[in-house]
């Protein structure tokens, strides 16, 4: 019984939660659109989820193209087939790894920092003295951050999508010695426009599932300091572990 009543009670706190943030994701998606316009914060979270996260980005995109080229040459060299490596590392980054270890790395950096931030103003009673001003605090706190992480994930997926290709490109031409002209060939060859776009249209998905995730979780903190930190560790596990069943719902959609 105490068993059944465990699992009973994460069931049903599984569908709040997946209630709450959609809706929560909902209000923030139409916030932005209604007076006064905030461009200026817009702006200001782009820079913060955007360009500070471009050498997480670029560090995380660059090594996972070379460990994947070198991996994967050694799969295709037990059946003759290396020529492809180009190829299969391109289609590798491009449908998947490019778009997934974009949105981790930023849940990691920005999303967790979304969280305490909110969570912080919650405990502090910040979002309280907003509502007495006759602020809407999730328009002015959350609908800039939903849309600066829609804008932004895309370019830093293509930007992670270049630079990984490019340390494959490294492995395959300076460690396993593969011609560059059949490389670059064989990427021309099986990367069509559609897996690029399937990277890239995957990012919208993830960056407004991870701030209407850490947006939520530290929008709606209780217990003082310890549920800030409480609330940062369930919002990037949720995000995580998100992104990766979205990752696997979407590819399925796509292709």
């Amino acid at each position: 019984m105490n068993v059944l009543r465990f699992l009973g009670r994460g069931f049903l706190k599984v569908l709040e939660d997946s209630g709450g943030i959609f809706l929560f994701f909902l209000k923030s998606l139409i916030y932005f659109f209604t007076p006064p316009f905030r461009l200026k914060h817009l702006i200001k979270h782009m820079e913060f989820i955007g360009v500070k996260s471009f050498l997480v980005v670029f560090l995380t995109a660059l090594f996972s193209g070379m460990v994947t080229a070198y991996q994967v040459n050694i799969a295709l060299s037990k059946v003759g087939s290396q020529s492809i490596l180009g190829g299969a590392v391109a289609l590798t980054l491009t449908r998947e790894l490019g778009s997934v270890l974009t949105a981790i790395v930023v849940v990691a950096r920005a999303g967790s920092a979304i969280c305490a931030e909110i969570g912080s103003m919650r405990i502090t009673e910040q979002i309280d003295a907003l509502k007495i001003m006759a602020v809407n605090p999730i328009q002015y706190l959350v609908s800039p951050r939903l849309w600066a992480a829609i804008l932004v994930l895309p370019l830093l997926t293509a930007i992670a999508d270049l630079i990984g290709i490019a340390g494959g490109y490294v492995v395959g031409v300076f460690l396993v010695k593969i011609d560059p002209g059949l490389l670059t060939a064989r990427m021309t060859d099986m990367v069509e426009f559609k897996d690029i776009m399937s990277g890239i249209l995957k990012s919208i998905f993830f960056g407004a599932f991870l701030v209407s995730v850490c947006g939520y979780k530290g929008y709606n903190v209780t217990g003082g300091a310890e549920g800030v930190g409480r609330a940062t560790t369930e919002a990037v596990v949720v995000s995580t572990v998100g992104i990766l069943v979205m990752d696997y719902i979407l590819t399925t959609l796509f292709f």
